[in-house]
């Protein structure tokens, strides 16, 4: 017969295999679109997920998105979505791999980026609308007469189906950031979850971040001129026909109509001469040669001669998410391409969208008690930090908010990072000084102690 020590001991062991089957039956299974590991892509302690989330059901619109956790402590950081502009452009090769992401591609593989945003939160880069990047619609016809309205609405509806998803983010703090023709996008995406709030709690909204954004199209473009005049790109002369005869503004929607005056045509004519084709508008001080970030935004230049000169002939972004073992390790595919493109050949955007402003709008998620940063990389003459600090004074001045910092320098590290000036408790505006219109491509560093600034609600750095 057993003794009774025997028993006990046999009994101990049942329940230490019973409690460490129930510990795998109970153990989260892993996120099917979790990343196991990139292509030529460095250890990191961070985890990666991409996918799709299908924000229409009956066309099969299915939004492609690349979320990267933070580096430490995900679990106390909060969540903040990048959108890239254009419209058209894609989050995943320009912001992810160009600017901020935790990766940039380099020969076969891939380098850390030392300042990537997710040192500090945890960041979701999504390609939006349909149509551009890996996002794709089963039904053709998504991609014909996209609006600003239905980008935001199926943005919105991306949202709240990636929390189903990842239902461990719907109550932390978030953030929506993003460049260019994503003052388009982010403000009116952050006006939907405010309505939607109003019906069912869902978003925990804190803040929006804008670089070098439009806003409101006629003082954005029109501030080129000044740009172009006090940087030394055009003459005396061009300048007065620039502000005189035909502004940017005129000539875009000219543009876009198809009607270009004779007039307005003989201008840009001048001014694409003066200015030259081999210095790059979106950072006047960078040499013409740089990655494929600069794609972004063509649809708010549009060029004068449609001739255009590629110096760089390797595209590292590009080479990189065509190829087959990268998409697989991605969960991507190209649905109705053959190439993975970084801004959408195949997307037919309303483009006199862009004469909205989305300026009021940005003062209404103010006095809804967001918080609002607009910020500008100081060389870039596509949207000029002239036109953005213009537009912030004008909107605080609307909205009866006083000066609570006085305009002054930010440093980061030993160098002054830019300038910045604090409207009551919620607006701000700040120049990174040195930056292009992808500020955080061009001054890494720096965009990101303004970053880490933002979610902190704290001031620009007055010392160093």
């Amino acid at each position: 017969m057993k003794s009774e020590a025997s028993t006990v001991e046999e009994m101990a062991i049942l329940l230490l295999l019973l409690c460490c089957f129930l510990a795998v039956k109970s153990s989260p299974m892993p996120h099917p679109d979790m990343i196991t590991q990139l292509p030529g892509q460095p250890q990191v302690g961070f985890q990666q997920f991409s996918g799709y989330v299908t924000v229409d059901d009956k066309k099969g619109k299915a939004l492609f998105y690349y979320f990267v956790e933070a580096e430490i402590d995900c679990a106390s950081k909060p969540l903040v979505l990048w959108l890239n502009g254009g419209p058209g452009c894609s989050s995943l090769g320009v912001g992810a791999f160009s600017e901020n992401g935790p990766f940039r591609p380099n020969g076969q593989g891939l380098v850390r980026n030392e300042h990537s945003w997710n040192r500090e939160a945890n960041v979701l880069y999504l390609e939006t609308p349909v149509g551009v990047g890996f996002s794709f619609a089963d039904d053709s016809s998504s991609y014909d007469a996209v609006s600003d309205a239905i980008t935001a609405r199926d943005n919105l509806v991306f949202l709240q189906r990636w929390f189903l998803q990842f239902p461990q983010y719907r109550d932390r703090n978030l953030f929506i950031t993003g460049e260019s023709y994503a003052g388009h996008y982010v403000p009116q995406l952050a006006e939907l979850m405010i309505q939607f709030n109003k019906k069912e709690k869902l978003f925990n909204l804190k803040g929006i971040a804008l670089g070098n954004p439009v806003l409101e199209y006629a003082t954005d473009l029109n501030s080129r001129a000044e740009y172009f005049w006090s940087h030394g790109l055009i003459s005396d002369s061009t300048y007065k026909l620039f502000t005189s005869f035909c502004n940017y503004s005129r000539y875009v929607s000219e543009y876009y109509r198809d009607a270009v005056s004779p007039i307005c045509s003989k201008v840009m004519s001048q001014v694409s001469r003066e200015t030259s084709r081999f210095v790059d508008k979106y950072d006047v001080t960078l040499d013409v040669c740089i990655s494929s970030v600069l794609s972004q935004s063509r649809i708010i230049s549009p060029q004068q001669n449609a001739e255009r000169i590629d110096v760089c002939i390797e595209d590292e972004t590009v080479n990189y998410l065509n190829r087959q073992d990268v998409q697989k390790a991605l969960h991507a595919r190209l649905v109705g391409v053959r190439r993975w493109l970084v801004c959408s050949d195949i997307l037919d955007y309303q483009l006199l969208d862009i004469e909205i402003p989305t300026i009021s709008i940005v003062g209404s998620l103010i006095k809804e008690g967001i918080t609002v940063l607009v910020y500008s990389g100081d060389q870039d003459s596509v949207i000029p930090l002239t036109g953005s600090r213009s537009l912030v004074h004008g909107l605080a001045k609307q909205l009866r908010l006083n000066a609570t910092t006085p305009y002054r320098v930010w440093f980061a590290g030993q160098q002054v990072g830019g300038w910045t000036q604090v409207y009551g408790n919620l607006l701000s505006f700040a120049t990174i000084r040195g930056a292009s219109h992808e500020a955080p491509f061009s001054q890494p560093e720096r965009s990101l102690v303004l970053f880490k600034s933002f979610l902190e609600g704290r001031p620009l750095p007055e010392v160093f």
